[in-house]
């Protein structure tokens, strides 16, 4: 039989498509070629700006709540769950609003609080399921706190830091979290004091905007002094929502947008923060917390119990929460583990459903993409580089569990990886594979409602930024190009940006 020496044009369009499709997004396992193409095109930066996106209305895709954008504009389920699936969700939102108390007690499954703590309840460091704040002056901190850790000081340790055994070396007295609460007949740890420096930016067309530079001391240490090369870092309360499908994006597209040695020569270097997934041992890319230092939301959750309230997990089973062997008085008080539910104060069916609610909390539709001021805020957005690091969208694993996160285009305006922000905003302490002066890109999708939400807008990992574009203004180090254009913009150029971000 003779075969052809020439393919058809036809073959040869097919064999080529064939080949490209092969290429695209290779590492994508869970899709097939044609669904490559695909997301290559929907995903490609766009560089029209006449009008809105197709679908960029809906930032969580099927999942977008559609609800009125009043303050409860986070608390929505994804609107794609099954009925089945809300029942869960409810059920564990009731166990994330949950206030829990000391034991003894004669509640059943409430008790285990502490000894020390931050707060009783999930819900109240995520207002609302929204974003801390600092406390105001004379108030005690609830949806903020400060971490804790030290330098390594043995070899022993630095090769456990240098292995990923480890993330961080607690401060030997107060652990990894000063606690400013404590039940009765204990000691709180001490309370965190904060003081500002206004720092003054002057910006084209002769506008001058104050900064406000904080400093965090503790006062009312109650169990001794710090160790004197003890790391402090502020943190608030992240909001909650979109968070099972961050967890969708495919880890090869996070990778994908690494660029560590900087290659390209853009100035950008993003790289991701390896961190050990408490479930498996293994090393996983970090996607939750200020420095992505948890790779999943079910271990963000166990650990927000343990370090947040006291309570003790299967994954966390200390029940004396964070109380170090410095605070023996803490560790030998009582626990409110109940044998008739499990060995550990919150057992698996609770962390399994306050994990499925953290999960399925629905971004809130865009508001008005079509407006010409939020158009022209969006070319300025792109133009200025800030899509280097705040990736506008992905395309979810067709194989996310539960159903509702599968092959869903997102809007989270985020690369989830770790960049070099600056002196400005750097804390000097390392966490995992992230440095001092590094922060996880901070999603942006639901950013304008947050005074709608939470009756503030307090920005970044310690709230000192008292409105977005003060949070612009701390950006540094890798972002300290698309900082500048800001500065050099007209005021009505910076007016038309801070509507696109506020429509977010």
């Amino acid at each position: 039989m003779h075969l052809p020496s020439v393919i058809t044009g036809a073959a040869l369009f097919c064999a080529v498509t064939a080949a490209a499709a092969a290429a695209v997004l290779a590492h994508r396992d869970d899709l097939n070629s044609a669904d490559r193409l695909k997301i290559e095109s929907v995903t490609a930066l766009t560089d029209d700006f006449s009008k809105a996106e197709k679908f960029e209305r809906w930032p969580a895709g099927a999942g977008t709540s559609k609800k009125h954008f009043n303050a409860d504009a986070f608390s929505h389920f994804l609107s794609n769950l099954s009925f089945e699936e809300e029942q869960l969700a409810k059920v564990g939102n009731g166990i994330f609003k949950k206030i829990w108390v000391s034991s003894p007690a004669s509640t059943r499954a409430s008790d285990g609080l502490g000894p020390l703590f931050n707060a009783r309840a999930c819900q109240h460091c995520h207002l609302k399921d929204g974003r801390g704040r600092p406390p105001a002056e004379g108030d005690d901190a609830v949806s903020m706190f400060l971490r804790l850790s030290v330098p390594p000081g043995t070899e022993a340790q630095e090769a456990a830091l240098r292995a990923g055994e480890i993330g961080l070396i607690p401060e030997p007295t107060y652990g990894t979290q000063l606690q400013n609460f404590a039940v009765p007949g204990h000691s709180a740890e001490g309370r965190m004091v904060i003081r500002y420096e206004e720092l003054p930016v002057t910006l084209n067309g002769g506008e001058t905007i104050y900064l406000r530079k904080p400093s965090y001391s503790i006062d009312e240490l109650a169990y001794g002094p710090l160790s004197p090369d003890t790391l402090l870092s502020p943190r608030v309360a992240n909001q909650m929502i979109g968070l099972g499908l961050l967890e969708a994006i495919h880890e090869g597209d996070l990778l994908a947008l690494a660029d560590p040695e900087d290659a390209d020569g853009d100035g950008i270097s993003g790289r991701p923060n390896w961190v050990r997934d408490d479930e498996s041992g293994k090393m996983l890319v970090g996607r939750f917390g200020w420095k992505a230092g948890n790779p999943t939301v079910r271990q963000q959750s166990a650990h927000a119990f343990t370090g947040d309230i006291g309570i003790s997990t299967s994954m966390t089973p200390a029940h004396w929460g964070e109380c170090t062997e410095q605070q023996e008085d803490c560790r030998s008080a009582p626990d409110g583990v109940q044998l008739a539910f499990g060995e550990v104060e919150a057992p698996d069916n609770v962390l399994d459903l306050v994990t499925f609610y953290a999960r399925n909390l629905a971004v809130p539709a865009r508001r008005d993409p079509d407006d010409p001021d939020v158009l022209a805020g969006k070319a300025l957005f792109y133009d200025a580089g800030c899509v280097s690091c705040h990736t506008p969208k992905f395309v979810t694993r067709r194989d996310a569990q539960p159903e509702a996160h599968a092959f869903q285009l997102i809007w989270p305006y985020s690369d989830l990886l770790l960049h070099d922000m600056g002196e400005g905003l750097a804390d000097n302490r390392p966490e995992w594979k992230a440095n001092g002066r590094e922060w996880r890109t901070a999603p942006l999708w639901g950013i304008g409602l947050t005074e709608t939400v939470n009756g503030h807008t307090k920005f970044l990992h310690d709230g000192r930024a008292r409105n977005l574009l003060e949070a612009i203004l701390w950006h540094g180090g890798e972002a300290e190009q698309s900082r500048q254009k800001v500065v050099d913009m007209t005021p009505g150029e910076r007016e038309a940006l801070l509507a696109f971000v506020g429509s977010l």
